[in-house]
Formats: C-alpha cells, structure tokens, sequence
C-alpha cells in the first residue's frame, strides 16, 4: 500500500463519487500540464474541477497523492498500450514487432509532454509505482526474448539482448519524445525500429 500520506483518502463505489475522483484527476491533468509541479497546487486543482478545495480532501489527502495516482494510470494505459501492439503484431516479422512496441510506447508518451515531465521528473514515486514499471518492462523483455529463441535460435543470451533493446526504446522514448523539443514522431519511429533491428539481426 502507498504511504499514508500518499494514498487516496476514499476507493468511490458509488457512480456519483467515481465521477467525481475522475473529474479531479482530469482537472489535475490539465493544472499540472499549464503550471508544473510547484504551481499545481490543490486549490487550482480544485478551481479546474469546480469544487471546493474541501470536498477534493475527501478523495486525496494533498496533490502527491493526485500525482500519484496520475502515474499510475500512466502505467495501466502504457502497459495496455503495449500489450495491445504485441497481440496485434502477432507472429509478424521481428521488424514488424519492434515497430509496434515503439509505435505504442511512443502514443503513450506523445500525447502530453509537459503533464509526462511533471509526473516522472517531479513527482514522488513510492516502491510500488517502481514495481509496476519493472512488470511492465519484464512483461515486454519476456515476450521479445522468447521470440529471439524461436527466431534467433543461434543468438547467445536472448534475455539480456532483449533487457537490452527495451531498455533502449524505453530510454530514447522518454528522452526524445516526452521532451519539449519538435519532433517528427513517424521518422523517430522508423529510426529506432531501424537501430534495433540492425543490433538483432547483425549479432
């Protein structure tokens, strides 16, 4: 469980009050996005949502634990995201494969910088958010290393080959995409997807 302080006040059953939790996260989203983590403060959050700072306490006990709860659905939808992308991908190419997890990785991250910046820069993550991050990693290097086993059955450690080109997406997908830089998000794609592929299949 979160830390006191950290965790949500109330888990909402009722459809009125899981509304609610969902317009504070949703108005979180955008103060976060326009003013930052020092700016973002309950009162805005509040204000955006159209309550009083109150009856925002009854959910959540201070903004970390908003942030909190925004990295973790950051972490559901990306782990949705990817999982989707390798069923899809199926039995395709290695290529085909690789481009698909980048494609996904890069959706999840693309479509808020600024919000991306505030939640894994500034906010506080707590050992279970860190946990949810390795599974989802593990979840993609296993699929990735049993596919080098069928297809690369020459290859010496698959698993680490793998470990390696995830971390890799992972690392230039948060450094160049969740950055505030211009970026042409298709052309990344096709370069990573070509770097990877020159490392799996050059070895």
């Amino acid at each position: 469980m979160p830390p006191t302080r950290l965790a949500p006040r109330k888990s909402p059953v009722q459809a009125r009050a899981v509304e609610t939790r969902a317009r504070i996260l949703d108005a979180a989203r955008t103060v976060f996005a326009e003013h930052g983590y020092s700016a973002g403060t309950t009162n805005r959050i509040a204000d955006e949502a159209g309550m009083s700072v109150g009856s925002l306490y009854q959910y959540f006990p201070n903004k970390d634990a908003i942030l909190v709860e925004l990295v973790r659905d950051h972490i559901e939808d990306g782990t949705a995201r990817v999982l989707a992308a390798l069923a899809t991908a199926g039995a395709a190419d290695l290529p085909d494969l690789v481009r698909a997890v980048v494609t996904a990785m890069v959706a999840v991250h693309a479509d808020d910088r600024r919000l991306h910046q505030v939640l894994f820069e500034e906010s506080p993550r707590p050992p279970e958010l860190l946990a949810q991050l390795r599974e989802l990693e593990d979840g993609a290097v296993a699929v990735l290393a049993e596919r080098l086993r069928h297809d690369r059955p020459d290859l010496d450690s698959p698993a680490l080959v793998a470990r390696i080109t995830v971390v890799t997406i992972e690392s230039l997908v948060h450094r160049l995409v969740a950055s505030d830089r211009p970026l042409d998000t298709d052309r990344f794609v096709a370069e990573v997807t070509r770097m990877v592929d020159c490392y799996l299949t050059r070895r």
